[in-house]
């Protein structure tokens, strides 16, 4: 489980094709990696990778064809959002991810946000519809592993707003209308949705 709080800005600085998925070498940007074990799941950019290699300040996963299918931006170099996975006992600072990325949505809009001279951004997502239905005003989302708040929400589309901070320490400042990103819906939503699912069935049942 992670927090959606990115720890550090990796790079894939290495593809390299195994069968039908990918190896790919992350340089974490770190001199040695002291307290990372061969084994240890990683959120890269949202999705929980197992660390197959170490070697100095690179990490090497493997990904699988079908992560790749469902996944964004980790089949070509390039920065990567980076998070290990929480310890008991720690802080939870964001809200409970798992690391399992439930589809791809596609940036509308990013803008700085009108009378604001903080540097805060706006950032809007236009969600796969299967989607939809677990995204609420003020509910959680991971975007890219990033633990954000949902302001407004239309049809499949949403948006969150992006503090200066949030910018600085992850690669979400470097998206633009068009660009594919990795969404990761809140799991009490999911379970909010399966126990309306069961009492609806329940009470059609009760009528029969």
């Amino acid at each position: 489980m992670f927090t959606g709080l990115v720890e550090s800005i990796g790079r894939i600085a290495n593809v390299e094709p195994r069968g039908d998925g990918v190896r790919i070498a992350v340089d974490t940007g770190v001199r040695e990696i002291s307290d990372v074990a061969m084994g240890e799941s990683i959120a890269v950019n949202g999705c929980c990778l197992t660390v197959v290699a170490i070697s100095g300040s690179t990490l090497d996963f493997d990904v699988s064809a079908e992560t790749l299918r469902c996944t964004a931006g980790l089949d070509r170099v390039g920065d990567v959002n980076l998070e290990r996975a929480i310890r008991a006992g720690d802080r939870l600072g964001g809200h409970l991810v798992a690391g399992h990325v439930d589809g791809v949505g596609t940036v509308t809009r990013f803008a700085p946000v009108a009378g604001d001279p903080g540097g805060s951004h706006t950032l809007e997502v236009d969600a796969p519809v299967e989607l939809a239905r677990f995204i609420a005003p003020k509910g959680s989302i991971a975007v890219n592993g990033v633990s954000l708040t949902v302001n407004r929400v239309g049809g499949s589309r949403f948006d969150v707003n992006l503090i200066p901070h949030t910018l600085a320490v992850t690669t979400l400042a470097a998206l633009a209308p068009g660009a594919r990103v990795n969404l990761e819906v809140d799991q009490l939503a999911r379970y909010a949705e399966r126990i309306l699912q069961a009492f609806n069935t329940s009470a059609l049942r009760a009528r029969d």
